[in-house]
């Protein structure tokens, strides 16, 4: 699984706050905080809009960085949340997906 493919199946490739940092884009920076805060109610500057991918081992953005699903499947040493024998069980990523 490619690098731009985040522990919880996410595609990080796709997403705007990895997007401006990769072409270093402010408008899109300040667009996708907008985003976040009316879709998801995280309240990041434009500035924190920066994020090289969940498995990049660069910036990410802070939710990304202390999240729960990504640390689980970090510590268990597997690509993907789906690979996981506790996949069909486990809360964590239940709740991630609602």
């Amino acid at each position: 699984m490619g690098k731009l493919i985040g522990y919880c199946g996410l595609n990080c490739a796709e997403c705007g706050a990895y997007l401006a940092t990769k072409n270093n884009d402010q408008a899109l920076r300040e667009k996708t905080a907008s985003e976040f805060a009316e879709h998801l109610g995280l309240n990041y500057k434009p500035e924190e809009m920066n994020c090289a991918g969940c498995k990049s081992g660069g910036t990410l953005l802070p939710h990304c960085s202390d999240c729960s699903v990504r640390k689980c499947a970090m510590k268990k040493g597997i690509e993907l949340c789906s690979a996981c024998a506790d996949f069909k069980t486990c809360e964590m990523i239940k709740e991630f997906i609602e």
